[in-house]
């Protein structure tokens, strides 16, 4: 009998719910190594074929999805969207851990996602640093703010000590993603190839493929476009309800942000994208609007790079969709 499991990922704790026919089964674990050791003996004594599923919530997922992977489970780490629209399909008033991890076993039982396997060192290693650049220039930015507004010497003092030491940390880093890179060769390749469209540098080329495994997941460009939450959402009903035209984040927030003030630089020296833009703006579009339009274009370019091989040509004719 096949089993479906569910796992609520906190910080601190796991919420595990098994589905087994009519049978339900809840237990929590500790989000450790221990309680890895001791989610996997339960996980035995509930059947041979198991199915486990858990959102994929950053580093606090990776663990025990990495240690039930090489346990020999099934394991599909989902995005947080689809669990939260299965949800309001489901009607789901009530939210607990509990209740969640139910919800998890029960989509994974009826939708039945695709397995999940980790990333390989060198990009799990390339993720590390990228994160970590990202949480050190996010603790830049809250001290300049602090900086601003702070009264007495010492504090001052104390803060632009801090400025100084984490931008070298800041510095140390960007020079390790680089290092990192050119140490593997496909990595290298594919970071020049990234960084030949104009708008991308190198450490934005590095951001982006730490984004995802590899391009040989998405079959055409839209499927990149949507893995970046970048597609467009539309809400029309009938004649009456036409609502504007929002992009659906329903992707990765931190590839969106990589991608904003590359494509504010293509817009301007980007051959194509500057032709694009300037169509776009001839039918009224400017703004973020314009901007986010330049982004999803930018990734048909990355698309097309990295598929082909070969470095950017700006002769090279965008499709229109």
């Amino acid at each position: 009998m096949k089993v479906w499991v569910g796992i609520d990922v906190s910080k601190a704790s796991l919420d595990a719910a098994v589905l087994k026919g009519t049978q339900r089964e809840h237990a929590c674990f500790s989000n450790d190594t221990d309680g890895y050791i001791k989610l996997q003996r339960w996980l035995k004594k509930q059947g041979r074929s198991l199915q486990v599923c858990l959102e994929a919530t950053g580093s606090y997922g990776e663990g025990v999805a990495e240690f039930l992977f090489e346990a020999g489970y099934t394991v599909s780490v989902v995005n947080p969207a689809r669990i939260k629209g299965y949800a309001d399909s489901q009607m789901s008033r009530n939210k607990t851990d509990k209740l969640d991890a139910y919800l998890i076993a029960d989509f994974c039982r009826t939708q039945q996602p695709e397995p999940w396997s980790p990333p390989a060192p060198e990009l799990r290693e390339l993720t590390a640093l990228v994160r970590h650049l990202e949480d050190l220039q996010q603790t830049r930015s809250q001290i300049v703010n602090r900086l601003s507004v702070a009264r007495t010497t010492t504090i001052k003092s104390q803060l632009q000590a801090q400025l100084v030491l984490l931008d070298e940390q800041i510095k140390q880093t960007k020079r390790a993603i680089n290092d990192h890179i050119n140490h593997y060769p496909d990595l290298k390749q594919q970071r020049d190839l990234l960084a030949s469209i104009p708008g991308i540098g190198d450490l934005t080329a590095g951001k982006l493929l730490a984004e995802w495994r590899s391009i040989a997941q998405f079959k055409r460009p839209a499927q990149l476009v949507a893995f970046a939450g970048l597609n467009p959402r539309q809400h029309t009903s009938g004649t009456s309800v036409h609502k504007a035209t929002h992009i659906s984040k329903c992707g990765r927030a931190s590839l969106r942000a990589a991608l904003y003030l590359p494509a504010v630089v293509a817009k301007q020296h980007n051959p194509i994208l500057a032709r694009f833009a300037s169509r776009l703006q001839l039918r009224g579009l400017s703004g973020k609007s314009l901007i986010v339009a330049i982004m999803r274009k930018l990734l048909h370019l990355v698309y097309g790079v990295l598929k082909s091989g070969k470095p950017f040509d700006p002769n090279f004719a965008l499709p229109s969709s």
